[in-house]
């Protein structure tokens, strides 16, 4: 029975999920790119895993977001596990566009063919355990916004075929979006934000185009949980431990970022008001950012589950409390 009735619309859908929805990254374990750097966020339990998609079920998350990619299909396999015969109760979310050996664990390339999306739609399908997907996203950042659009339209045919009901384009770039936005069914643009990192840009797209702002790394990839310390490596299997460019914050075989855990210290007082973890503050920062907003932060154990949904009971930050955060970061 879920304990608390905090809910959003996912955009021109008209479906309502919970305001907070659970990423499954972190939970599809270990995996690579071609070239052996870490994908994942080290070693996971699947039956913790499955215990803590119960306990978020319970606690009246209604949104997990996944990918085909994650873990190689890894976590799609997982969710589906853990979801069985609740899979009605809630909204699945997952993504195409990248290839993988399921094999090796390893990810080989990109594809942005329709003829692609078609055959990894029915392969996350078939993982997940269902026969449509609520919200199918297009997982290449930069794809080329003409090929786009053909992937735009193709989706439109899936939304008719009655495999999904809506897609979106994980993205940051708000010219991207916007070529999925025209779509009828288009209904999300899933993108990064918290409260380090905000993204203006895409928030008015949201508003002016009746999508949900589906964010991802609410938590800046576990800097806003304050469990992590300047200089202390993480796990060799865990891509904060070998960051990419696109990963601020982290420094290769060094841990956090000595600057970004400053920043985080600044605003301890402010998000760990009214009760609230850290992690909670600043999922309640999203929230109060914008009525659209939908952080998926990831998760590995049940103990993570908990302390996330627990956010949901607290509601947003006030206004006033938004323009303390703003005045400690000089915005």
């Amino acid at each position: 029975m879920a304990t608390n009735t905090y809910s959003r619309t996912l955009g021109r859908s008209g479906i309502e999920v919970s305001a907070l929805g659970f990423g499954c990254w972190a939970i599809g374990g270990e995996w690579q790119s071609a070239d052996g750097k870490p994908l994942g966020w080290g070693r996971v339990d699947d039956d913790e895993s499955v215990r803590a998609i119960h306990r978020a079920l319970d606690l009246g998350v209604t949104f997990f977001d996944t990918a085909d990619a994650y873990g190689t299909g890894h976590s799609e396999r997982v969710l589906g596990r853990a979801l069985g015969r609740r899979r009605a109760e809630v909204v699945v979310a997952t993504k195409w566009g990248n290839l993988f050996d399921e094999r090796t664990r390893t990810r080989t390339g990109q594809d942005d063919s329709p003829e692609h999306a078609r055959r990894a739609l029915t392969a996350s399908l078939r993982r997940l355990g269902t026969d449509h997907v609520d919200l199918y996203q297009l997982h290449i950042s930069d794809a080329d916004p003409e090929r786009a659009a053909r992937l735009r339209d193709t989706c439109e045919e899936f939304v008719r075929d009655g495999l999904i009901r809506a897609y979106a384009w994980s993205t940051d770039d708000p010219a991207r979006a916007a070529v999925f936005a025209a779509g009828p069914h288009c209904t999300a643009v899933q993108h990064r934000l918290n409260i380090l990192q905000d993204a203006p840009e895409l928030l008015a797209l949201c508003a002016e185009s009746d999508l949900a702002s589906v964010n991802r790394s609410p938590l800046a990839m576990g800097l806003l949980t304050g469990k992590h310390a300047a200089g202390r490596a993480l796990e060799s299997g865990d891509i904060r431990n070998s960051p990419p460019d696109w990963l601020p914050g982290f420094t290769a075989n060094a841990g956090a970022d000595p600057d970004w855990l400053r920043r985080v210290e600044a605003l301890r007082e402010i998000l760990t008001s009214d009760g609230r973890t850290l992690a909670q503050g600043a999922l309640a920062w999203i929230w109060a950012r914008s009525p659209r907003t939908i952080p998926i932060p990831g998760f590995r154990t049940v103990a993570q589950a908990e302390e996330n949904a627990g956010a949901l009971a607290k509601g947003p930050l006030t206004a006033a409390q938004l323009a303390d955060v703003d005045h400690v970061l000089g915005r």
